[in-house]
């Protein structure tokens, strides 16, 4: 049997897996859930700690593209500025 740590280590994990459109997918709809309401105290505390990793691998999964983003941008503005100098 694996203890509560083991398991949220393999559940953030598996949420580190999705792609971007995946875990946004997925918070839609635990947000969906928790707001229509219905659940057990428990079930909602399971749900929001969910929502939380989503959240997370969402965030991560869109400061990396905007790092490559601005990676490109510096790399391109660098290199308008060697050819404005001559080098190329």
């Amino acid at each position: 049997m694996t203890s509560k740590t083991e398991q949220t280590g393999q559940a953030e994990a598996a949420a580190e897996a999705l792609g971007y459109e995946q875990a946004r997918d997925e918070l839609i709809e635990v947000v969906r859930r928790l707001e229509t309401g219905g659940t057990t105290l428990e079930e909602s505390l399971a749900l929001w700690e969910r929502g939380e990793e989503l959240a997370k691998v969402c965030r991560n999964r869109l400061d990396g593209a905007r790092a490559r983003l601005d990676a490109a941008l510096a790399e391109e503005t660098a290199g308008a500025g060697r050819a404005e100098d001559g080098e190329l």
